[in-house]
């Protein structure tokens, strides 16, 4: 599992970003990829697939 920073969530329409902590970059996340419900900058543990459109976070889960 990777870890990093929700950079942005659109609760409305469901889906935002996640910065990684070890690789700087971006990946996207949408609603049916989360465990918990994240809010920006929560910080998240995730796993990545791969989407129609590049890099998904799935599983996503708060760390407290």
């Amino acid at each position: 599992m990777q870890e990093g920073i929700v950079k942005f969530f659109n609760t409305e329409k469901g889906y935002g970003f996640i910065t990684s902590k070890e690789s700087g970059k971006d990946i996207f996340v949408h609603n049916s990829g989360l465990i918990h419900e994240i809010m920006e900058n929560d910080e998240v543990s995730f796993d990545t697939q791969e989407g129609k459109k590049g890099l998904n976070a799935v599983n996503v889960e708060r760390i407290d």
